[in-house]
């Protein structure tokens, strides 16, 4: 074996910098028993530009719903039942949807329902709509400020059918969703106390 001259290393060792000693087999992610767990379903709208899908099982859509949005921090909380009177001047009552994008990352999505009395709000109407069709076809919302609602649009034919999460039921996105602290099931939430000028 060859040496550097003070016989520490040998002069014919591979390049550790070399591009093909650092890249990954090509079945490094398709080992068999290697499975990608769900760990995060975030509660929010798709984003202005992502193509979505909306679960068009009904057992995949929550109806009506009590949720805080805090616009400041762009965050949404649910509300329990029992707590929805006590609760009522700071919530709103939604459809939430299970969504997907075009990366397979799912989502909670809360569409306000119309107002009990009173008009109703057009971004409101523009997102129940593009939520319905959503359930047919690939769909993306951007915010039109000049209309007052949202514009929805509808993707080429071609684009492949969604994937939902496999195996998982609509308890099981929302234990993910609402496991890190927000659900309001208590008047002593960090939330109602922020709300209420406690904190």
């Amino acid at each position: 074996m060859s040496t550097n001259g003070n016989g520490s290393s040998p002069l014919n060792a591979p390049n550790p910098f070399d591009p093909a000693a650092l890249r990954l087999s090509q079945d490094f992610v398709g080992l068999v028993g290697v499975k990608k767990e769900l760990t995060t379903v975030p509660l929010r709208k798709p984003n202005k530009q992502s193509w979505f899908r909306v679960h068009p099982d009904p057992e995949y859509r929550l109806s009506p719903l009590g949720v805080i949005n805090l616009k400041d921090d762009n965050e949404c909380y649910v509300v329990t039942p029992a707590l929805a009177t006590a609760l009522s001047n700071e919530m709103a009552n939604v459809t939430l949807y299970t969504v997907v994008d075009r990366f397979g990352v799912a989502s909670l999505w809360p569409v306000p329902l119309p107002p009990a009395e009173g008009k109703d709000n057009s971004w409101w109407a523009s997102a129940r709509d593009a939520a319905e069709r959503a359930m047919h076809t690939w769909t993306r919302i951007i915010p039109n400020r000049a209309l007052g609602a949202y514009d929805v649009f509808q993707a080429p034919p071609g684009m492949p059918e969604p994937e939902f999460p496999e195996g998982k039921t609509l308890g099981d996105l929302l234990k993910i969703a609402l496991g890190s602290g927000y659900l309001v099931d208590s008047l002593d939430h960090p939330v109602v106390k922020r709300l209420r000028g406690l904190v």
